[in-house]
């Protein structure tokens, strides 16, 4: 049997691929591995931002970094990217990195560089949103495994 298969945030599987360096790898992934394929994407990279980046935030539409280089061009090319890889393998349901300029889905941070969070989604979240494709957040793991579990049970 054919495993669905779930985008989710590179990041969150471990790989340091976040503007630091780093990543912010989410523990216990052991079940939804086994359960579903799972395609990490780096929306950054793939829009050509290198690993480690400046830090970014959204600002009147625009993804700004703190130094005040705009890098909307280089986000809008990672989420069509993204939404590339989502069609071409069926992807009904991501797990995205909150509060990213990318990633972020229902809240963002408000473009001040002061850590304030404000109702929004990132570029690629709003993109694969419009797309029709099921998004959440490591913060709502959850209502995720919740949704996952009752989709394995129906069929």
């Amino acid at each position: 049997m054919l495993k669905e298969k779930i985008l989710i945030s590179a990041c969150l599987l471990g790989i340091p691929c976040r503007y630091d360096g780093r990543d912010n790898k989410i523990k216990n992934l052991t079940l939804l591995q086994e359960q579903f394929e799972l395609i990490p994407v780096c929306p950054e990279q793939l829009g050509g931002l290198s690993t480690p980046r400046c830090p970014c935030e959204i600002q009147k539409n625009k993804v700004i970094s703190r130094e005040g280089k705009d890098y909307t061009r280089e986000f809008q090319k990672g989420a069509e990217e993204s939404l590339k890889l989502a069609k071409q393998w069926n992807i009904k349901t991501a797990l995205l990195k909150a509060k990213s300029p990318s990633c972020g889905f229902g809240q963002i941070y408000d473009g001040s560089f002061s850590r304030k969070l404000i109702t929004g989604n990132g570029l690629t979240a709003a993109l694969l949103e419009k797309e029709g494709i099921q998004i959440f957040s490591e913060t709502e793991l959850d209502k995720f495994f919740k949704k996952l579990y009752n989709e394995l049970t129906i069929k």
